[in-house]
């Protein structure tokens, strides 16, 4: 499947989304850990994660009302985002 260049170009325009994407490209992980892989602040990838649910390209795998523990995971559309981007020596 073609990815949507929109998502794309969404996920380049923040260094934060390119390194959230790309850690969860290689699995399921929580914000925290995210944070501590990528040496980026937690307020950041909280930030990253919620733009990126919003574009449908990552997803919460807990239940929602979950507030430790959250797990989340790259979506099947976020998977052919990255997969163009790390193609097209994007990011």
């Amino acid at each position: 499947m073609t990815p949507q260049w929109d998502d794309v170009s969404f996920v380049l325009a923040s260094t934060y989304r390119v390194d959230v994407l790309n850690q969860l490209a290689d699995g399921s992980t929580t914000p925290s850990q995210l944070a501590t892989e990528a040496q980026i602040p937690i307020s950041h990838v909280s930030r990253a994660l919620r733009e990126l649910r919003e574009h449908s390209l990552v997803e919460l795998l807990v239940p929602e009302d979950r507030k430790k523990g959250r797990i989340y995971g790259i979506t099947d559309q976020g998977a052919d985002v990255w997969e163009t981007i790390e193609a097209q020596n994007l990011a």
